[in-house]
C-alpha cells in the first residue's frame, strides 16, 4: 500500500489531531530523547485501538503501542511506522466490589491511587511505577516484593489472527519481567483485577511510605526509564556496577546515577545513542570483571546513528 492510501486510512478511522505526522517521541518518552515517529495516533476508545490494529496489520506496516513511555529508548533517527498512544484516551477506569477493571494506558499510580480511595489493598507497590497497566502487564513488572501477576485475574489481547479474547491470569504465562503477552506480541487492550478490602488510612501510609523510600534511593529527578537492567540470577544489577567501578560513569550526557547504579539517567542534553553507548559500556565491563551479561529491561525501537 503507498503511503498516501496508508496515510488516508488512519485518517478515516481516527478523525482530526488524534492522528499527527512527524511527532517528537522525546515528548513522548521518561528518558525525554529520541527521533520523530512517522505516524503517532491516539485512539479514542477500545474500539478505534481494535479497528487501528486491524488495520495496522492488515497492511503489514510496523506499529508500537505506547502507555507512560516509560522503560523504552527511541533511536534519534526516529521510528518509521506507527506510534498507538493508549494513555491519552484510552484510560478508563471502574471499580466493582473488590474488582478493578482499567483499559490498557491507565497509569499505573493513577490506578493504585483509585483503588486506595476505594480501600482496596494489594496495589500499593504499583503506586510509583512510571507506566501504564498493559505496559506493566506486558512485561510483568513490580516493585517492593509485589508484581503484576499477583492481582490480574485476566487480560483482553487481541491474537495474531487479529481476535480480542480474554486470557486469565493463569494462562497470562507470568515470569520475572515477561509473560505471554510479551513473548507472543498479544496486544492488551483492557486488564481486570482483584484486591482485598483494607483500611483507606493503612492503604495510603503505605503509598506514602513507598513514595519516600523511591524518593530516597532512585533518581527521580532526572529522566530515566526506570531500572534499566534485569535482575541477574544471583545477582543484583545496581552492585554489580558498583563493584566494577561504574558509578557516575558518563557518556555524552548519559550517566550511571551515583544515587542508584541501577538507573541510567539523562543528565539534561543525553542523545538516546549516548544511553545506548552507555548500556553497552556498563555490560561490556561488568561482562568483563565479573562474567555476568547484563539484560537491559528496555525495549529499544527505532532507528540508532550506528545503523
Amino acid at each position: 500500500m503507498e503511503q498516501a492510501a496508508f496515510e488516508s486510512g488512519l485518517y478515516e478511522i481516527c478523525v482530526g489531531d488524534s492522528v499527527r505526522k512527524n511527532e517528537p517521541m522525546s515528548e513522548h518518552t521518561t528518558f525525554r530523547t529520541g527521533g520523530n515517529a512517522d505516524y503517532f495516533v491516539i485512539p479514542s476508545d477500545r474500539n478505534i485501538f481494535i479497528r487501528l490494529l486491524h488495520y495496522i496489520r492488515q497492511t503489514e506496516r510496523e506499529y508500537f503501542i505506547l502507555g507512560k513511555g516509560s522503560n523504552i529508548l527511541v533511536g534519534d533517527r526516529g521510528y518509521r511506522g506507527t506510534v498507538i498512544d493508549t494513555s491519552g484516551m484510552m484510560n478508563n477506569v471502574s471499580i466493582e466490589g473488590e474488582v478493578i477493571r482499567a483499559e490498557a494506558g491507565a497509569g499505573l499510580g493513577n490506578v493504585a491511587n483509585l483503588a486506595a480511595e476505594a480501600s482496596l489493598t494489594g496495589m500499593e507497590f504499583a503506586s510509583g511505577i512510571p507506566g501504564s497497566i498493559g505496559g506493566a502487564v506486558f512485561m510483568n513488572a513490580g516493585a517492593y516484593g509485589g508484581e503484576m501477576s499477583q492481582i490480574v485475574t485476566s487480560v483482553e489481547v487481541m491474537d495474531a489472527s487479529g481476535k480480542v479474547k480474554s486470557l486469565a491470569g493463569s494462562e497470562m504465562e507470568f515470569a520475572y519481567r515477561a509473560s505471554v503477552a510479551q513473548r507472543e506480541n498479544l496486544p492488551i487492550i483492557a486488564v481486570e483485577m482483584i484486591l482485598q478490602r483494607g483500611r483507606k488510612e493503612t492503604i495510603k501510609e503505605r503509598i506514602r511510605e513507598l513514595g519516600i523510600e523511591r524518593a530516597k534511593k532512585q533518581p527521580l529527578e532526572f529522566p530515566s526509564a526506570g531500572s534499566t537492567f534485569k535482575r541477574p540470577e544471583g545477582y543484583y544489577a545496581g552492585k554489580l556496577i558498583s563493584d566494577a567501578g561504574l558509578s557516575g560513569l558518563t557518556i555524552g550526557g548519559a550517566c550511571v546515577s551515583p544515587k542508584h547504579n541501577g538507573f541510567i539517567i539523562n543528565l539534561g542534553d543525553a542523545t538516546s545513542e549516548d544511553i545506548l553507548n552507555l548500556i553497552n559500556e556498563v555490560k561490556d565491563r561488568v561482562r568483563a570483571g565479573f562474567g555476568v551479561e547484563l539484560v537491559p529491561e528496555i525495549k529499544m525501537i527505532g532507528e540508532f546513528q550506528g545503523e
